[in-house]
């Protein structure tokens, strides 16, 4: 039997003397006290006295405000950080989960510890299922490398009251960590519990083993959801065409989308995005502009990032007048083209040496007030610097703000001068209704 004991050396309100309150009555269960609720610190006599039981091979009294070893600073801001409305029992057990150390891949002293202290607290609490969620939520909140262990403790439990949920969540977690053999072991424990599996838990496996690279295990669970009856949506076409996306099979994924429309399914904007994004990628630009016409067509309006894409797609199929075409009809529907777009199709431009052409396009941006930002400017200063031309342009440059400068003068005279004749407009209406009054 794993012993329990802990010698009382630390209080965690000995560390927090703003936290402390009035206590209730000790109470006849197993554990003395509670973190941040007891003021006075365990006496001598107590300690020699437990010790001397744990010499006599007796079971000491487990104490939830003892550590075997300080509490790093960390652990500390962790403990304080914890939510006021934490009941009692689930803040003695986050207490003593942010000081046990993250669990090794290779050694089981942690996962033993970590089990027996989870025993120890359903023993000595009886919680419920609202204080193991509050736990786990806690647990989430802080990031915690064993939300995993606990999480996978509480379903054996009965006082959790696990469902489908549970396990979904627990398939989720391992499937971000990639321990995908985990996964299907919690599957496999589920389906032994006679839970009921359902589209949720098997679209978050889908993705799983979308998200691995395992089209093969993805496209099996997609049949089995239509083999079983269970409704054909969003989120399950969705999780396939991003597998079918990871796996460079843009074909497939177009397919399905196809498939998805003919059901009268709309793909979310993610998956367009994916997909637009593998054909730039690849400097596929049919492709890229037949699923940006298609997001279109699904009433999705397009921004700034899915733009930059197809223009992406154009330069590196150097079509560069297409990709001006982008940027014209971005204008057109009151859309600014970023510095990612300016920037792509001056690369272009610099990739054919054709410094006339990008400069024309400059300027074309520039009379339809788009500010040119740090990226395209530093490219187009590098490239001109290889050049050999950066005196020259710079002159140029002068010049243009010279221009511009005095253009903007006599922009603001003229503003003023025609804001001087509205306002003795304004002035001559009100004196001549003045006068109409007086005379009247």
């Amino acid at each position: 039997m794993i012993s329990l004991a802990v010698p009382a050396i630390y209080s965690l309100t000995s560390q927090f003397p703003s936290a402390t309150t009035h206590a209730r009555a000790p109470s006849r269960c197993a554990c003395a006290c509670v973190p941040g609720r007891q003021v006075a610190e365990q006496p001598l006599a107590s300690m020699k006295a437990e010790q001397a039981a744990a010499a006599a091979g007796e079971t000491p009294r487990f104490r939830w405000d003892t550590f075997g070893s300080a509490p790093s600073e960390p652990q500390w801001e962790a403990i304080r950080g914890l939510s006021p409305k934490l009941p009692n029992r689930c803040r003695a057990l986050m207490a003593r989960l942010v000081c046990l150390p993250p669990p090794d891949q290779d050694g089981d002293e942690d996962e033993e510890t970590l089990g027996a202290l989870l025993v120890f607290w359903v023993k000595a609490m009886k919680p419920k299922r609202t204080d193991w969620l509050l736990v786990l939520k806690e647990l989430t909140a802080m990031e915690s490398p064993l939300l995993a262990e606990v999480l996978e403790h509480a379903l054996l439990e009965d006082s959790f009251e696990a469902n489908v949920r549970d396990y979904t969540k627990l398939i989720h977690i391992y499937g971000k960590q990639k321990l995908l053999q985990k996964a299907e072991d919690a599957f496999h424990a589920m389906k032994s519990r006679g839970l009921p599996c359902d589209q949720v838990m098997l679209t978050a496996l889908m993705d799983m083993y979308s998200k691995a690279g395992d089209l093969t295990r993805a496209k099996e669970i997609f049949n089995e959801i239509g083999l079983l009856g269970l409704p054909m949506d969003k989120r399950v076409y969705g999780s396939m065409i991003m597998a079918y996306i990871r796996a460079d099979m843009l074909d497939k994924a177009e397919d399905m989308i196809s498939e998805m429309g003919d059901q009268q399914i709309v793909a979310g904007k993610e998956v367009y995005k994916a997909l637009l994004r593998a054909y730039s990628y690849k400097g596929d630009s049919e492709g890229a502009q037949r699923v940006f016409d298609a997001i279109q067509f699904a009433g999705i309006v397009p921004d700034t990032k899915l733009c930059a894409l197809l223009v992406n797609a154009y330069c590196l199929a150097d079509r560069i007048n297409e990709a001006m075409i982008v940027t014209r009809n971005m204008r057109s529907a009151r859309i600014t083209p970023c510095n990612k777009c300016i920037a792509l199709i001056l690369g272009a431009y610099e990739k054919v040496n054709r410094l006339e052409g990008a400069l024309a396009f400059l300027t074309e941006l520039e009379e339809n007030g788009v500010i040119i930002g740090q990226e395209p400017s530093q490219l187009l200063a590098g490239w001109l610097r290889r050049l050999g031309v950066v005196q020259e342009v710079e002159q140029v440059l002068k010049d243009l703000a010279v221009d511009r400068k005095n253009t903007l003068e006599v922009d603001r005279k003229k503003n003023l001068a025609s804001d001087r004749k509205i306002k003795r407009r304004r002035s001559k209406s009100k004196r001549s209704f003045a006068s109409s009054l007086q005379r009247k």
